[in-house]
């Protein structure tokens, strides 16, 4: 029996990646050699500007990025992290109501503007609400992840030193989109956000897209039966963990045409938002070997 193939990997600990993790997914092709990353999103930086791992779970919009730059990966049709966003974009309610409709002008802020999230927040207030990006201020601390991108004009750096969740409380930026509730005093912008969220799941083909699963294109090409192990392997995790959802309201789809009408929007959002200067299609995403593989 040949060596099997060893692969440096990323992909984080959630109750889809268990199996795989665990070693309870077995494989005769292929060994992972799992990189110890507590917070997957602080990898993806020397992911795309480093080509550091061979198979690594990604933010769609840094890979967006990642292939208008043509960085050396291919993308495979596996949802590893998904999930409503909208409910992300919170204000401090001491200092008054804020409506979705409210935006225009105010300063909201965000960890860096070509976070994932962020798109996604940004292209359903577009929609949903009217919001111009170009005609909201926008906050960052830190930056993308791809070297060669700059933040267009209407986006600002926050001052050095200064932290996003205390500039919120302070009435110093008018709104964020931040994970952390903590406080009592945030509240949602869009406080009807689970509704709003299920709803965009049914009528724009699946809940959004965060993470997806990519692999080294010299290894795509040269091993196709490699890739097509891999995904054997994180599909059958993903299938390991229990889940009352499916069909559009499953977060972790599989498969090309279950995840096409998402990679559509991101990509458009993404032009809107000036992440990437040219649309992208979702075939040229992936390959020939990827694009054939099924959910």
């Amino acid at each position: 029996m040949p060596d099997k193939m060893k692969l440096f990997t990323m992909i984080g600990d959630y109750p889809n990646t268990k199996a795989l993790r665990s070693g309870a997914i077995k494989s005769d092709l292929v060994e992972y050699q799992f990189d110890d990353v507590k917070v997957p999103n602080t990898a993806f930086k020397p992911l795309v500007r480093d080509a550091k791992y061979d198979c690594s779970e990604v933010a769609i919009n840094t890979f967006l990025q990642a292939k208008y730059y043509n960085k050396p990966y291919i993308l495979l049709p596996a949802t590893i992290v998904g999930r409503g966003q909208i409910h992300n974009l919170l204000y401090n309610s001491e200092r008054g109501e804020l409506k979705p409709t409210d935006l225009h002008g105010k300063r909201v802020g965000v960890r860096a503007y070509t976070q994932t999230t962020g798109m996604w927040v940004r292209g359903m207030l577009a929609e949903l609400y009217g919001m111009d990006v170009e005609k909201v201020r926008w906050v960052t601390f830190e930056d993308g992840h791809i070297a060669e991108y700059k933040d267009p004009p209407f986006v600002e750096r926050a001052p050095a030193g200064k932290q996003l969740m205390q500039m919120l409380i302070d009435g110093e930026l008018d709104a964020a989109i931040i994970t952390d509730r903590s406080d009592p005093r945030l509240k949602q912008v869009v406080p009807d956000s689970e509704e709003v969220s299920r709803k965009w799941a049914e009528t724009h083909g699946g809940v959004p897209i965060n993470h997806m699963l990519v692999m080294r294109d010299s290894i795509v090409k040269s091993r196709p039966d490699v890739v097509r192990e891999v995904y054997r392997m994180v599909l059958a995790s993903r299938r390991a963990m229990d889940s009352s959802k499916d069909g559009k309201l499953d977060p972790l789809r599989f498969g090309i045409e279950n995840v096409r009408k998402s990679l559509e929007l991101a990509i458009d959002f993404s032009l809107v938002q000036k992440f990437i200067a040219r649309r992208l299609t979702v075939d040229e995403l992936f390959d020939d070997t990827t694009r054939a593989l099924a959910g």
